[in-house]
């Protein structure tokens, strides 16, 4: 195959695309069930129960290599996955709901090349339903709504692999964060380099999020947090300074007025936007150390505003609940495994976690009694990554068993279906390209 957005890429990448049916959806009220390991898939059956998302994502163009990382830690990469005996049986946790939740999720597509590292955020999906994804050097998008996908960049070698990507709110621009510590904002319209972040960090960027469409907040392996003005040539604005180690998770609340940023030193720190300086050393709102271990998942709730849920690492597994106008810890829940990622249902009181080390495990809670409503074991390692649709209904979860999965978690979409295509066979233009 001929050059991509006007270089060669390095390494042989490979797709695989097979039908993989779906299961009949039931009225369920749990997730339970085992993973598909299989390698490959393809679009699979539909039918009148299926959500629009489910005939889009499709596999793309991914690179075999492996990469050594110059980091290390407890909730790092490349720890041996616990054998799990897989139970494909429904079973109900709590048989008072009445909102129907399938059996199983609704596509599985292997996806090759996922760094299999806690402290990166290598996944997100952006609000004109493009799915972003980075597979070591190599970032791809597939647009859910018309089953297209495409290479954004790849990366040199040396400047990679891709540590961290963020849509803009405007659904346009993207935001890659690289193990080089620079970070680079593409049109993805264009796929045009529109920007190169420099001298924000001095290792790599693991954690982006955006305040507005020209804020783009970077955390680091060197603990800063910075505020970058991307309409400007000196993009510097603020910085943030309490993290003595590693940023992991960053998260704006919904208002823009307070950030939240946990670090692989174990703490959490809410703060101020108008607290922050270029300069002075910034004071944190609230500097809050409950958790005995990494503190990458963050969310905000959307219904109640100042309530932050953040969860922590392998030797911590616990889902903490905060008033972020007090600091006050409101509950604390123990997992019984690492927390990797949190995400809130914005039509009903719920949250969704994702889990790695025991279980590797999806679990819905309701809140705020943490009532567990649900629980999948599909990922036979830990499910490192989640991000909701635009319309917050299906949920994509990668993992480092190679696997990316959409689950129809929040309620039936009302996003439009996919429109038809030539029939032709998905990511067949970047097959075997060298």
């Amino acid at each position: 195959m001929g050059l991509i957005n006007g270089y060669r890429p390095p390494l042989r990448f490979f797709v695989a695309e097979t039908l993989r049916s779906l299961s009949s959806l039931s009225l369920s009220n749990s997730f339970t069930g085992g993973f598909d390991s299989s390698r490959s898939l393809a679009p699979p059956v539909t039918t009148p129960q299926v959500s629009p998302y489910s005939s889009g994502l499709a596999n793309s163009s991914y690179i075999q290599a492996n990469r050594l990382h110059a980091h290390e830690g407890e909730e790092g990469r490349n720890k041996p996955s616990i054998p799990l005996q897989i139970d494909h049986r429904l079973h109900e946790t709590n048989p008072r709901r009445r909102r129907y939740i399938p059996q199983k999720s609704e596509r599985t597509l292997q996806i090759p090349g996922i760094e299999d590292d806690y402290y990166f955020n290598s996944l997100d999906w952006g609000s004109k339903n493009v799915l972003a994804i980075a597979l070591e050097d190599t970032v791809h998008l597939w647009d859910v709504s018309n089953d297209d996908p495409y290479e954004l960049v790849t990366v040199d070698e040396e400047n990679g692999p891709v540590t961290s990507v963020k849509w803009a709110p405007d659904g346009l621009r993207i935001a890659v964060g690289l193990n080089n510590s620079d970070v680079q904002l593409w049109d993805s319209t264009a796929n045009k380099l529109l920007k190169t972040l420099r001298g924000c960090h001095s290792s790599f960027v693991g954690a982006l999020d955006w305040n507005n469409n020209d804020i783009l907040t970077t955390g680091g392996m060197d603990g800063l947090i910075v505020n970058n003005d991307v309409r400007m040539r000196d993009h510097i604005v603020e910085i943030y300074r309490g993290h003595s180690q590693m940023v992991c998770g960053l998260r704006w609340s919904p208002s823009g007025r307070k950030l939240a940023s946990g670090g692989s030193d174990n703490l959490l720190h809410i703060w101020d936007r108008s607290m922050a300086s270029l300069n002075s050393q910034t004071q944190w709102l609230h500097r809050l150390q409950d958790h005995t271990a990494a503190v990458k998942a963050l969310a905000w709730c959307p219904f109640q505003e100042n309530l932050l849920a953040s969860g922590g690492g392998l030797s911590d597994r616990c889902i903490k609940f905060w008033s972020t106008n007090t600091g006050a810890c409101l509950n604390s829940v123990d997992t019984g495994s690492q927390v990797c990622s949190l995400l809130w249902n914005r039509n009903e009181r719920e949250l969704l976690s994702s889990h790695g080390f025991l279980q590797n495990q999806l679990t819905l809670w309701e809140y705020p009694s943490m009532v567990k409503i649900a629980e999948r074991i599909e990922h036979t390692s830990r499910v490192l990554f989640m991000s909701q649709s635009p319309d917050g209904c299906i949920v994509a979860s990668a993992s480092a068993d190679q696997t990316l999965k959409l689950w129809n978690v929040f309620g039936t979409s009302e996003v439009a279906k996919p429109t038809q295509k030539a029939a032709h066979e998905p990511f067949a233009q970047f097959n075997r390209i060298r």
